[in-house]
């Protein structure tokens, strides 16, 4: 497994609207994508991380080539400041990984 994990800064008051976008549009573009496992997301404060897990790093990174930019002009009015994007292998998970016919089915 791989995951990149996103680091926003929200603007002031937009944690609640950013996650019925975030729900709404952002989480079925990311279920289309292939490779793509889980989305966790937390928050404090105004401080947002964002963490996909994907199947591979190609997975991930012909998302990020392809769709990314697709995600953050979807988001891009709550945040303040520009997203810092780390990634890397997973080393150790209680994540279930599931057999790609079952994502497909998601």
């Amino acid at each position: 497994m791989f995951v990149r994990n996103i680091a926003i800064q929200l603007k002031p008051n937009t944690s609640t609207e950013f996650s019925k976008i975030f729900d709404a549009e952002v989480l079925p573009l990311l279920r289309k994508q292939t490779g793509f496992q889980n989305e966790i997301t937390y928050a404090d404060n105004s401080y947002l991380n964002a963490v996909s897990i994907w199947d591979t790093k190609q997975s991930a990174d012909t998302y990020e080539k392809n769709s990314y930019s697709q995600v953050m002009k979807l988001v891009e009015k709550f945040i303040d400041g520009t997203p810092k994007v780390r990634s890397g292998e997973v080393l150790s998970s209680t994540l279930k990984t599931l057999p790609a016919t079952e994502h497909a089915a998601a």
